[in-house]
This record gives structure tokens, C-alpha cells and sequence, in this order.
């Protein structure tokens, strides 16, 4: 009764106001699996292919029309009759019927919308929450969020090079601790910010996005707002940046536009370095570029005993990319993005090889969201202990605190750590 028998798609919109992929999954006993597909700004050059329209009379282009005739065309006659608890035959399936390497063809918007629609009408099949269904062979746990609450880079309109700094609430006993404490810190950097005359629009990601131009001004009025919150920096509350280097290196050099100034490689490293020793920072997201090997291995050397160093853009979610770190010696962390890779499936591959090898697992949004919130059942599913789903506002982001709020009630579960 858990066979496929019915695929329906559609076009709807992201937080951003852009069209993306949702996906109906119907089963024969008539469960429902529902998916909405995220959208990256900042992406890797190695991620799975999202297929735009490119009409320039609709949606300015970027229409997904063609991704949802896909689903509902080729790839649905390739996953009908399949079983849906059967959830590698099914990506499988969607992944020969495409026939490239990244999903290019008929797009891994569409594929991931499919794949991500089966699990949870499977799940709706057994009765049981997607948490439940995906668990791994690993104990779940609610993760820890990231939280960010300043904006930068490709997620906002100002001169701040770096893209994201976030707050990790360490010394909460609970998930929903970890949010409320996030929410206090959030409202007081908002006042803090309005004092001093900056402008509290928010980001892509929900992060206020005030003219700053430099990271140390950024952290100055973090750290300001964890104190007069009413917390101590580094014991209830650390520090977690992801700079995006990937978007400011050029010409074998880090581009800092804001500042008006370009680091080498080894100076890119050191000032890196200089921020560790002067804010309680436990984590940097993509610190070097994708390309910059070398500049990873570097800094993983220095600083990847004490600090976790995660790779977005260098791994793109690909269990062979992060083979070849491991092997190489760079990072120690990964972010986990299921559209980098566009399968339920290899994500979870992914996951496990990252277990295996000690690394440690983040799981994320993307900037372009919906009201999806797989990853929330996804991160805890896996037990990886750490999420990172933008700030304590705009609803396509607190859809996922809430749905992190609701299995915690759900469930005695022990709680991430960094």
C-alpha cells in the first residue's frame, strides 16, 4: 500500500519572492508526502544543478516551469509503482532517469522535491513523524542552533564582507532555552543598534543588516548585546561566523570591498586567527574559498584543534568531495545543504561518511527558504547536535525553531553541543 502512484508539482514562492519547486507525493493507500525545495544565493560551484526557465517575461527569468513539467513528467513516470519506504530505489530511479552527474538536466530542484515528497508520504503511511522515520543508526538529539542575527555578503544590501554572525546559545539546557535566549539577545541587539543610529531592516536570513563594514564592528555590538542581555560570552553564549570566502577571493587573494583592503592568502589566515583570540568564537563556516586548498589547510592546522571549521562550499553536501578532505587534512566540520546534493539519500550518505570519519555535522537552510521544515525532522533524525536555520524572525525561519520546539515536547531527547 506504500506504492507510488501519483506525483503532482507545482511552482510557489520563496522567502526571497522567487519561484521554486513544491512536490505532492501520493501513495496508494492515499498518504500524502508534501516538500517545498530551498534556493541558495551563495552557492558552491560544485552543487547540483537547479533548473531555472530563463524567461526573461516571466519571473524576471528565474520561473521554474520547466523543473515542475520534469517532475511531473519524466521523473514521476520513472518513481511510479516504486515503493516509497524504499527510499534509495526511489533516488536511485530519479537519478538515472536524469542521467548526469549533476542533475542538470531534467534539474535537482525537481529530483529533490520528489525525493523529499516520498519520505514523508511515507511516513504519513507508517503513521509516524519524519524524525522518526529518517532515524539513523545513531541516537537523535535535538541540535543546538546557530542563530544569526547580522547579515553580510550575498544575504544583504550593505558593505559587510562576511556573511553571516550568528550566536550559539552553549549553556542552554533545551532547545526551546536556546531559542528564548536567542530571542532576547536578538530584540536587545535591535535596540543597541537603533541607539547608535543604524537602520534595523533585516537580511535574506532574517539578521538585521546595518552598514557595518567590518567584522570587528559587527562583533563589538554582538558581544555588547549577549552582555546586556544578561549572559556571559563564551560560557552561556558563543560565537559562530560564516565569512563565505568563496564570494571576496580573487585573483588568489581575500577581497575585503568593505574595508577596502585585500589579503593574501596567509594574511586572510592570520586576521582569521586575530578574531579567535579576541571573541569567544567556536565555529567559522567556510573561512577559506572552495578553491583556496591550500589556505584550508592552513588554517585547519592552526586553528582546526580548537575551533570547528566547517566546509559549505568546498564539500557542497558530496561524500566524495568530503572524502577528499578528510584525506587532505582540511576542515573538521561539515554543512549539510540537501539541495547541494539533491537527494534524501546521498545527503544521508554524506551524514554517515562525515560520522565515520569524526567529522561534525551541521544541517541548513538555505537563504531561499518556504515553510518546509524537513531539516528540522532531518538534523534530529540524524543526532548530528547542530542547525543552522537563520534568525528568530521571518516565519520561513522560526518555522523550523517551531517545529525543533514541538518535537522537543514530543520527545525526552538529550540536546546538541558544539
Amino acid at each position: 500500500m506504500t506504492v507510488i502512484e501519483a506525483v503532482a508539482a507545482r511552482q510557489i514562492l520563496d522567502s526571497r519572492g522567487n519561484p521554486t519547486v513544491e512536490v505532492d507525493v501520493r501513495l496508494a493507500d492515499g498518504s500524502l508526502g508534501r516538500a517545498a525545495v530551498p534556493s541558495g544565493a551563495s552557492t558552491g560551484a560544485a552543487e547540483a544543478i537547479e533548473l531555472r526557465d530563463g524567461d526573461p517575461k516571466r519571473f524576471h527569468g528565474k520561473g521554474v516551469a520547466t523543473a515542475v513539467a520534469n517532475a511531473t513528467g519524466p521523473l514521476a513516470d520513472a518513481v511510479r509503482g516504486l515503493d516509497a519506504e524504499d527510499q534509495a530505489a526511489v533516488d536511485a530511479a530519479l537519478i538515472d532517469c536524469d542521467g548526469t552527474p549533476n542533475k542538470s538536466r531534467l534539474g535537482a530542484n525537481a529530483i529533490l522535491g520528489i525525493s523529499l515528497a516520498t519520505a514523508k508520504a511515507a511516513a504519513a503511511a507508517k503513521g509516524v513523524p519524519l524524525y522518526r522515520f529518517l532515524r539513523r543508526d545513531t541516537e537523535p538529539r535535538l541540535p543546538r542552533p546557530m542563530i544569526n542575527i547580522v547579515n553580510g555578503g550575498a544575504h544583504a544590501d550593505n558593505p559587510l564582507d562576511f556573511q553571516e554572525f550568528m550566536i550559539s546559545p552553549v549553556g542552554a539546557p533545551t532547545f526551546f532555552e536556546a531559542v528564548r535566549m536567542g530571542s532576547e539577545i536578538f530584540h536587545t541587539l535591535r535596540r543597541s543598534l537603533a541607539a547608535a543610529g543604524h537602520n534595523t531592516n533585516v537580511g535574506d536570513e532574517g539578521g538585521f543588516a546595518p552598514q557595518f563594514t567590518t567584522a570587528d564592528e559587527a562583533l563589538t555590538f554582538v558581544l555588547e548585546a549577549i552582555t546586556a542581555s544578561g549572559y556571559e560570552p563564551g560560557t552561556d553564549v558563543a560565537i559562530c561566523l560564516d565569512p563565505a570566502a568563496s564570494e571576496f577571493f580573487k585573483g588568489g587573494a581575500y577581497d575585503y570591498a568593505g574595508e577596502g583592503v585585500s589579503r593574501s592568502v596567509e594574511e586572510h589566515v592570520a586576521y582569521l586567527s586575530g578574531l579567535l583570540r579576541r571573541y569567544p568564537i567556536v565555529s567559522i563556516e567556510d573561512p577559506m574559498a572552495q578553491d583556496d586548498l591550500a589556505g584550508w589547510k592552513l588554517l585547519t592546522d592552526r586553528e582546526g584543534a580548537t575551533t570547528q571549521l566547517v566546509g559549505d562550499d568546498v564539500f557542497c553536501t558530496d561524500a566524495a568531495r568530503l572524502r577528499a578532505g578528510i584525506d587532505d587534512g582540511y576542515a573538521n566540520a561539515i554543512l549539510i545543504k540537501v539541495n547541494q546534493v539533491g537527494t534524501l539519500t546521498e545527503t544521508l550518505s554524506t551524514v554517515d561518511t562525515a560520522r565515520r570519519a569524526g567529522y561534525r555535522v551541521v544541517m541548513s537552510h538555505r537563504s531561499g527558504e518556504t515553510e518546509d521544515t524537513t531539516i528540522a525532522d532531518l538534523a534530529v533524525a540524524t543526532g548530528c547536535g547542530q542547525i543552522k536555520t537563520g534568525s528568530v524572525s521571518r516565519s520561513d525561519r522560526t518555522a523550523k525553531y517551531n517545529r525543533l520546539i514541538r518535537i522537543e515536547e514530543e520527545l525526552n531527547l538529550p540536546f546538541g553541543r558544539i
